[in-house]
């Protein structure tokens, strides 16, 4: 037999929801006829990593260290490759990249390729990203440096987006939490926003791109969860080299 496919380390638990609906995304989305022809994925979900926004803001303990063991515990038992199913824990990736020799997938330069290949022509986007992620400066970054501006809850905004993104993390995924963040994706629409990402991986646990739709929003959504489950999908299968070393 020829060389296996790569093996995959997900570094999960932030939250536990999300890290499910990544992994049930990426099972559904692997071209499989058979057990045998899905991908080798080694998911390491720990839910005790301090919060990522206190510690963005300076009032909580940094993640760095428990991200980092993550990692190299990943790498340890064979993966090749990392994934990260929390956008704000981006932030802390340098203390991922340093700690381990497999590369880093980003689940934010992911969905700014995949947003430009959704919406080519946007000028600006509207990203639903939790706090830390804003404060972090992730998705501003990194889509102004492909020219394009970036639109985010700001304010009492922000509260509302924070206390739907605490409520879903709390298991709370009815019509009232999917109502509130399809009014905000609205306001960043009516604000002139071209595409709306779901920058959060808890966002695509409450509405997706038929939600966006039937309230009458007619711009793509793009939800980095599906990004990041491409990405994996594409280097588990061979489809795109395995990355030299984490994108930055």
């Amino acid at each position: 037999m020829g060389r296996s496919r790569p093996i995959l380390g997900i570094l999960g638990g932030l939250g536990p929801a999300a890290t499910v609906d990544f992994y049930a995304k990426l099972v559904a989305a692997t071209p499989a006829l058979t057990d045998q022809d899905h991908l080798h994925v080694i998911i390491d979900a720990d839910p005790g990593v301090p919060n990522r926004n206190e510690a963005v803001a300076g009032t909580g303990p940094s993640p760095a260290p428990q991200l980092a063991a993550m990692a190299v515990r990943l790498e340890a038992a064979g993966a090749e490759a990392l994934f990260m199913v929390c956008n704000a824990a981006h932030a802390f990736s340098d203390a991922i990249t340093s700690a381990v020799s497999v590369p880093l997938v980003s689940i934010v330069g992911e969905t700014v390729d995949a947003t430009l290949a959704a919406a080519p022509g946007a000028r600006r986007v509207g990203v639903l990203a939790a706090a830390g992620a804003q404060d972090a400066r992730l998705y501003a970054t990194a889509f102004e440096a492909r020219g394009v501006g970036v639109l985010e809850p700001v304010g009492e905004r922000r509260n509302r987006f924070m206390s739907l993104l605490y409520r879903v993390k709390a298991g709370e995924t009815g019509a009232g939490v999917r109502e509130g963040m399809l009014a905000l994706a609205r306001e960043l629409t009516d604000a002139g926003a071209e595409a709306i990402v779901a920058g959060c991986t808890e966002v695509p646990l409450v509405f997706n791109a038929d939600d966006l739709s039937a309230a009458g929003l007619n711009v793509p959504l793009v939800s980095s969860t599906d990004a990041l489950v491409a990405a994996a999908v594409a280097i588990g299968t061979g489809v795109r080299p395995l990355p030299l070393r984490a994108p930055r």
